[in-house]
C-alpha cells in the first residue's frame, strides 16, 4: 500500500469527512460504502449567459465501488440520488468522483 492509499484510507475513515452511504449497482444488491460528500455550487457558460446551479457530488472508492455506472443508486441519509454522467476516477485510480440526480 501505497503512502498515498493509506492517507485516503485515513480520510475514508474520518467521520468528520466521510459518511455511510448505500450503493446499488443497476440489477445488484445494495451495499453499505464510504463517501466523502460535496454540494458546491457550478457555473456553466451557455451562449453569453453563465447560469448558477447547485450540483451534488461523491467520492466513492475504488476498493469499495470497482465500476459505477450512470443509472446506479446511491442512498444518503435515506435521500434517494442516481448516478448520471460517466464517474471520473482520480490520478491515483484509488477514488470515483461520481455527479448525482435526485431519483
Amino acid at each position: 500500500m501505497t503512502a498515498f492509499a493509506a492517507a485516503l484510507d485515513a480520510l475514508f475513515a474520518d467521520t468528520h469527512l466521510a459518511r455511510d452511504v448505500v450503493y446499488t449497482a443497476e440489477g445488484g444488491a445494495p451495499s453499505l460504502v464510504h463517501a466523502i460528500l460535496r454540494r458546491p455550487d457550478d457555473v456553466a457558460g451557455f451562449g453569453d449567459a453563465r447560469i448558477w446551479s447547485e450540483t451534488t457530488r461523491l467520492d466513492l472508492r475504488i476498493a469499495e465501488v470497482a465500476n459505477p455506472r450512470p443509472g446506479d443508486r446511491i442512498e444518503i441519509d435515506g435521500e434517494p440520488f442516481l448516478i448520471q454522467g460517466e464517474p471520473v476516477r482520480d490520478r491515483e485510480r484509488l477514488v470515483w468522483t461520481v455527479d448525482l440526480r435526485p431519483a
